[in-house]
């Protein structure tokens, strides 16, 4: 009995030249298809302040904007992001600049614990503030929902939003 022949593998990865705008600057490289948005913004351009948390995208520690929506940076391959504009919790106060309205709030509402998980929280945040319409509770609810806090903050962080929220557009 004959058997068919099993097709070869599919090449599994190839390489990719890869243009975006991180942070306001153009950034041009060569990424393999499997190389994780994530993994690109921290060891190849150094943006530690992306967290990398469970990498299955449920914790949302590496939450970074994308074209000014909240995106898992484990679950979006860099090739993804080619002519994409991406904001990281570095673009928001950079140097000396003083803080942004959400860190603000976050840091008098002590909505962060330990911190490991607060970069997403902030950047998804700060995609609400930017938004055109103030975002009505459940909306916010249910983007923090897309977050987890280890050391169970919560309410602290919610006080921290609800503040940058009245700051933004009034209460």
């Amino acid at each position: 009995m004959n058997r068919p022949a099993t097709p070869p593998l599919a090449e599994p990865s190839g390489w990719h030249d890869v243009r975006l705008t991180v942070n306001g600057t153009e950034v041009a490289a060569q990424v393999e298809s499997r190389l994780l948005l994530g993994d690109l913004l921290r060891d190849r351009l150094g943006l530690t302040g992306t967290h990398l948390g469970c990498e299955h995208g449920v914790c949302g520690a590496c939450t970074v904007l994308v074209d000014g929506e909240p995106v898992r940076a484990c679950l979006t391959l860099a090739v993804q992001c080619d002519g994409a504009d991406l904001r990281t919790v570095e673009s928001l106060a950079p140097g000396d600049a003083p803080l942004t309205g959400v860190q603000r709030a976050f840091h008098e509402c002590h909505g962060m614990q330990c911190g490991f998980c607060t970069p997403g929280f902030v950047m998804t945040a700060t995609a609400l503030t930017e938004r055109a319409d103030r975002p009505s509770d459940a909306e916010v609810a249910d983007a923090l929902s897309g977050h987890l806090c280890r050391c169970t903050g919560y309410r602290n962080i919610r006080r921290a939003v609800r503040q940058a929220l009245d700051e933004r557009f009034g209460e």
